[in-house]
């Protein structure tokens, strides 16, 4: 290695068993493993540490190497990655020649090396991963490190075949069960179709039916028209004879006509003579009654005025005897005191009333103004303690979201919370309150989110009652912090954030959040959020000078964090960068105490509220008792004024009234005057009635003599009439029968012309029906089959009414049915030779799974049982129990088959499955390298490498796992095995087989190739004997 990490150039020659690479935090022991990784064309990501490659090049070098010497039969193989930093790009080399990273990994395959496989490569920041690995991953990762090479690609090719196999099921299924619903369905259709041939023979009768149809009522009308011509010739011969014999008595009838119409004239002319002297006569008698009219409304004038004489006297007494009585009661109110005083004072009481009703309504109006005030201060209050709740319900969203099960211990939490003795704080997500959202990304990548979504508590016990419940009894994965018993949310920081300025830090991380007291002291103890400065640009642009400033283990710039380690032997700085991912939880931000101070706020606003309505109470009591006593005063008031002002009512009232009688005396009517008016205007109308009769009666003598004369014309006429009558007589009957005959013949002639219409049309439309041209006879064929066919309209009729009646039984039947039903039948065979194919093809897939099931899983069995057997060995060294097996929920989910591990550490408990929330780190630790160590004998690939899976683990384990991994990996039949700790325990046992590699740094070392190791011993040998 050169300029890479924390090494200027060195060489490692480890040994081929078990390598124990051995020194302290910050020496670069995992500069190795990162070295081993990359230089084998590992990805950054399997790492954990930066994401670029160019990281891993010493600070201030532009570029570094890697060179790795691997053993193979028949020649090593020497690959060495030249990275550059400026470009973040790599030169590799492989026996010395320049080659393509694809080439380098195609040759790292083949040696059968994977360092992307936890069961192989496990560096440091990947140990907790492993016990979050599924039990497929652990079983594919299983199969490629210590299966056979082909055991894993059975395996991939039986997942293969499976899909395949439940995709031609389908498949198969779903054609079978189509192929029986199109049989059923066609099975259904072909009594259809049976129907829809038995209707169409009863629809082709019909057809033939209503093609005769008109042949034969085309025939029935031309027999009909014969027999009405025969007809009609009879009668116009009748007729002529008829005409012949009543030609002499018509002459005579006509004469006498000729002598009636003179005197008709005159009878005329005296009817309308009459008529105008009926209506002088009607005339004459209107103008007599509306001559009396008018006599009797002069009489009705006279006895109106007679009446109103008399009510107008009637009156002048009333008011006389009125004003009597209204000068007695003036006479008895002047004895009466004076109530003007009583008056007064009543004034001064009502006026001290209305001083304090005004003073109650303005202190009620100032209780409205305040109750108004405090209401809307109250719905200010409440929005903006919905607007918080809002937002707590999203966070809390958002954790179900990625975390059901903590969020189901959180409801339980909440329904149960007098169960705890102390504070109990709810996931760190929802109590964080970040002071500004840009703020949000720094808290969010500093803190993990297994404590984000962690419960907080203030005493242990607390803690172990509830997880009892949460993850014992309810089997959630929750996790949960106890807080440090001494506060620590206080702690000041190591240097005035002002004295860093200068870098363009600008605030601790602590300062830039709000939390509980326990949260915060959990998270000064446990990441020193109080001794973490956060910076801007400047800080990045100065990076290389900020990292050289004591004190300074982690820090954030605008986009970046910053990790700095010191070697504590050399003081050397290394330094971890990562990208400042953008917030995904905390920028949704709820100040718990501007929370609770908002209800204490909104309790308050309540409170003050219930005293104002009892004192609004209070004062409306009053105002209704004000209101009585003003009442009971204005009416003692009204009832003074009234007695004060009746005196001057009741002299205004006799002024009035006499004034009154002196007008009603001076209007008297005079009747004698009226009543010699009267007698005057009668006597003009009477003579005027006179003139009108006289007149009336010279038309009424006229209108007699019309009369007389009209009545001698008639009777002449009545002569004329007897003989014309009589000559009428002699000829009605001859008449008569000549009029029948005119009738019939016209009848006979009209429906002559009809039938030989209708025939024409008949005709035509049965040659059209027929598809015939006008002048081509009926063919041979439609000749024989009319034949076959009744021949009257009746029976044709009666016979088409059966045959439409039968076919309209076949309902919702048409061509289409059968067009159908034969399409589906070669539907149906297409479909039967394509489910034949299908079921062939699935009973191949069904073999080949057969076969390489055979191939696979008696070899994998084998394979975990072995494992098994060690591990179980390995865990009953250490008086624990352990155990491996082969799981699978269906035999046939070949995609679902894990290898599940299942341990117990304590005599009392049963065996667990290892997940990452069960076990303890350590117990997990235990479990990962004693899983490892089981691989160990069984192991294909050429080595393996362990980075510090030791650090968990409680002095007694790491011994027993130490001794272990010392006989399992010094074994002649295993590969080579990298174990890397930066310490290890007094008086362990070591083998021969072992290289220990001390890593040292600092700026005093020897160089690599100046180091004697034989000079190194001996002196150390010497020292010991002095001693």
């Amino acid at each position: 290695m050169k300029n890479f990490l924390t090494y200027d150039y060195s060489e490692v020659y480890p040994g081929p068993n078990l390598n124990m690479i051995v020194g302290a935090n910050g020496t670069g022991k995992s500069s190795i493993v990162c070295a081993i990784c990359l230089g084998l064309a590992g990805k950054t990501a399997i790492l954990g540490r930066g994401d670029k490659v160019g990281l891993y090049v010493k600070r201030g070098c532009p570029k570094g190497f890697i060179e790795i010497e691997l053993y193979k039969s028949g020649g090593n193989v020497v690959i060495r990655r030249e990275i550059h930093v400026e470009n973040n790009q790599s030169l590799w080399t492989l026996n010395g020649k320049i080659c393509s990273q694809k080439i380098v990994e195609e040759q790292v395959k083949s040696l059968r090396i994977q360092v992307s496989n936890l069961c192989q490569f496990l560096p440091q920041e990947k140990v907790g991963e492993f016990a979050k690995m599924s039990n497929t991953e652990i079983l594919e990762a299983t199969e490629k490190s210590v299966g056979p090479p082909e055991m894993y690609e059975y395996h991939c090719e039986l997942k293969n075949f499976r899909s395949k196999e439940r995709e031609l099921e389908n498949v198969v299924k779903e054609k079978a069960s189509f192929l029986e619903k199109t049989k059923q369905r066609n099975e259904r259709n072909k009594h259809d179709v049976n129907r829809y041939y038995e209707k169409k023979r009863h629809l082709d009768v019909i057809e033939l039916l209503e093609k005769k149809k008109p042949w034969v009522e085309y025939e029935t009308t031309r027999k009909e028209l014969e027999g009405v011509k025969k007809e009609r010739d009879d009668a116009k011969r009748q007729l002529s004879a008829l005409k012949h014999s009543q030609t002499p008595m018509l002459r005579k009838i006509q004469q006498i006509e000729d002598q009636l119409k003179p005197t008709e004239g005159k009878i005329k002319a005296k009817t309308t003579a009459i008529k105008e002297a009926t209506l002088k006569c009607k005339q004459k008698q209107d103008q007599l009654d509306r001559k009396q009219k008018e006599i009797d409304d002069i009489k009705q004038m006279l006895r109106l005025k007679q009446n109103e004489e008399e009510d107008h006297q009637k009156r002048i007494s009333n008011t006389r005897r009125t004003i009597e009585d209204l000068k007695t009661e003036l006479a008895k109110v002047g004895d009466q005191p004076d109530v003007t005083p009583r008056i007064n004072a009543v004034n001064v009481e009502l006026r001290r009333i209305q001083v304090e009703k005004a003073k109650i309504e303005g202190e009620k109006t100032d209780l409205r103004r305040e109750k108004d005030s405090i209401i809307a201060e109250s719905k200010m209050l409440e929005k903006k303690l919905r607007d918080m709740n809002n937002l707590m319900n999203a966070k809390e969203d958002k954790l179900r979201g990625r975390h059901r099960d903590t969020h189901t211990a959180l409801m339980w939490l909440r329904n149960n919370k007098h169960l705890f003795k102390g504070n109990v704080h709810e996931p760190m997500m929802l109590v964080i309150s970040v002071r500004d959202n840009h703020f949000a990304k720094y808290v969010e990548n500093h803190i993990p989110f297994h404590d984000l979504r962690a419960f907080v508590f203030q005493r242990k016990d607390d803690m172990e009652k509830f997880m009892m419940e949460v993850r014992d009894r309810q089997n959630l994965k929750v996790n949960s912090i106890s807080a440090p018993e001494e506060s620590c949310s206080k702690r000041l920081p190591s240097r005035n954030i002002e004295s860093l300025s200068r870098f363009g830090f600008f605030s601790y991380l602590r300062e830039m959040f709000d939390a509980p007291e326990e949260v915060m002291s959990y998270l000064c103890h446990q990441y020193r959020v109080h001794d973490v400065p956060v910076g801007n640009d400047q800080t990045k642009a100065m990076i290389k000078t900020v990292i050289e400033e004591p004190y300074l283990k982690v820090l954030y710039t605008t986009q970046e964090r910053y990790t700095v380690k010191r070697s504590f032997y050399s003081n050397k700085i290394s330094t971890s960068n990562s990208a400042v991912h953008q917030s995904q939880y905390l920028t949704i931000t709820v100040d718990a105490e501007e929370k609770r101070h908002l209800e204490q706020q909104i309790k308050a606003c309540e409170s003050k509220l219930t005293d104002i309505n009892e004192r609004m109470k209070a004062l409306q009591k009053d105002g209704s008792s004000l209101d009585r006593s003003e009442n009971e005063f204005l009416a003692e008031k009204k009832k003074l004024s009234e007695l004060k002002g009746k005196k001057r009512q009741l002299e205004q009232k006799i002024s009035t009234k006499q004034d009154s009688l002196r007008q009603m005396e001076h209007n008297v009517i005079d009747l004698k005057k009226v009543e010699e008016e009267t007698k005057e205007k009668v006597a003009a109308a009477n003579v005027q009635k006179v003139t009108i009769v006289a007149a009336f009666m010279a038309q009424m003598k006229l209108r007699a003599t019309l009369t007389m004369e009209k009545v001698h014309l008639a009777l002449e006429t009545v002569g004329f009439t007897a003989e014309k009558t009589k000559l009428e007589n002699d000829c009605r009957e001859g008449a008569s029968e000549l009029k029948t005959m005119e009738q019939k013949f016209a009848r006979l002639e009209q429906r002559k012309i009809q039938l030989t219409e209708q025939c024409k049309t008949m005709l035509k439309k049965a040659k059209s029906i027929c598809r015939m041209q006008l002048d081509e006879p009926l063919p041979e064929d439609l000749r024989n089959a009319f034949m076959k066919l009744p021949d009257s309209l009746e029976e044709v009729d009666t016979m088409l009414n059966e045959e439409r009646s039968r076919a309209e039984c076949f309902t919702g039947l048409s061509e289409n049915v059968v067009e159908e039903y034969n399409r589906r039948e070669q539907e149906i065979k297409h479909l039967e030779k394509e489910l034949e194919e299908k079921t062939a093809a699935l009973n191949v897939y069904r073999q080949n799974i057969s076969e390489a099931k055979e191939r696979w899983l008696n070899p994998l069995k084998q394979l975990v049982e072995q494992i098994n057997g060690k591990f179980s060995e390995f865990f009953r060294s250490m008086q624990c129990a352990g155990e491996v097996d082969l799981h699978s929920e269906t035999e046939e989910e070949y995609d679902k088959y894990g290898i599940r591990i299942r341990v117990k550490f304590h005599s009392n408990t049963q065996l667990h499955e290892l997940t990452p929330h069960h076990q303890s780190g350590g117990e997990r630790s235990v479990s990962t390298m004693l899983y490892l160590m089981a691989l160990q004998e069984l192991n294909r690939c050429p080595f393996r490498v362990v980075d510090e899976i030791n650090q968990g683990m409680d002095p007694i384990n790491e011994r027993r796992v130490f001794d272990i991994v010392v006989r399992t990996a010094c074994k002649k039949a295993t590969s080579q095995y990298f174990f890397i700790t930066p310490k290890l325990l007094q008086n362990l046992q070591y083998a021969e087989e072992m290289t220990v590699l001390c890593v040292h740094n600092g700026p005093y070392m020897l160089p690599p190739n100046e180091w004697d190791t034989q000079a190194f011993i001996k002196r150390r040998l010497q020292r010991k004997a002095r001693t």
